[in-house]
């Protein structure tokens, strides 16, 4: 117990837990309208496709900086997700093979070129790695502070968007027919879910970012039907298993932080579908037995008149 209080003390925790935090808080939000408009996988692609940003972004520049290789993520992502709605609107191939067609090929390029650099002499190349597997550790205050800035930017565009982001979720056509633009609407909703995950590289990775961005939305979507409260509760759940995820990792060795940040919000969701009210498994059986058993007090079906 002295441990885990003495842990909450600790400098390095409080940068990382704060990080894992920001994140899951703000993957939790936009993470909330990719699952409702059906495009979970949408994440998987775009974290897959920034690997070769970040490579690109080292060899031009020559430089190791987190912000600059960011960027590199942040321009590599974008690219891969205007292909992906451009081949869907242009072409007769559905979003889902669109995703896997680009992914595929953004991620063999970046390793690639991962490859090329590491044999490339006095390149210094070490680190690049940490954005494969994702390295909370390495996390340093000018790191959350871009977290920060950027997080505030994004969730104030939702504040400021709110009526039509709603409003394009669940009915584009709607939205249309009152002036509003599904395109553009659907670009900058895009725009601002790759920077939400272009910000997380660090913490968890390429492989497993599109679990922080979409779990917390799917354990969120089983307690509720209205939208702010799934968002609310998306962005809970996704900060509570960023902490927790850390604290998890600092106590116990050799265990990475971002696969104990996913394995927490798994958790969560597990419960989530278990016992959640309405849609939880638990709860339906129990409300499937109790009309059986309603059923056979009654003697079996009821009389049914003609009026």
């Amino acid at each position: 117990m002295n441990s885990f209080i003495a842990l909450f003390s600790d400098y390095t925790f409080q940068v990382v837990a704060l990080g894992s935090a920001l994140l899951g808080m703000i993957s939790g939000v936009l993470g909330s309208f990719a699952v409702l408009r059906k495009q979970s996988l949408l994440g998987d692609g775009v974290s897959h496709a920034a690997l070769p940003g970040v490579v690109m972004a080292f060899v031009l520049l020559g430089s190791k900086n987190t912000e600059v290789l960011l960027l590199g993520a942040l321009v590599s992502g974008l690219m891969a997700t205007l292909f992906i709605l451009s081949i869907v609107k242009h072409t007769r191939i559905k979003f889902d093979s669109a995703l896997a067609l680009v992914m595929s090929v953004f991620f063999g390029l970046g390793l690639v070129l991962l490859t090329y650099v590491q044999k490339m002499p006095n390149s210094n190349q070490a680190g690049l790695n940490r954005f494969i597997f994702g390295q909370a550790s390495t996390l340093l205050q000018r790191d959350l502070m871009l977290m920060l800035i950027t997080g505030a930017v994004l969730l104030t565009l939702v504040l400021l968007f709110w009526k039509e982001f709603k409003l394009f979720t669940f009915d584009s056509d709607f939205a249309q027919s009152l002036g509003f633009s599904p395109v553009t609407l659907n670009l900058l909703l895009s725009a601002m879910i790759v920077l939400s995950i272009i910000i997380g590289l660090q913490t968890v990775g390429v492989i497993l970012m599109s679990a922080m961005l979409i779990t917390p939305a799917v354990a969120a979507r089983q307690w509720t039907n209205k939208l702010w409260v799934m968002v609310t509760l998306s962005a809970f759940f996704g900060a509570i298993s960023g902490v927790a995820g850390t604290a998890a990792s600092s106590l116990i060795p050799r265990l990475p932080t971002g696969p104990a940040i996913v394995v927490c919000v798994s958790v969560i969701v597990i419960i989530s579908v278990l016992f959640a009210p309405g849609r939880g498994v638990l709860h339906r059986m129990y409300q499937r037995r109790k009309n059986k058993m309603e059923y056979n007090l009654k003697g079996g079906a009821p009389d049914v008149t003609a009026n």
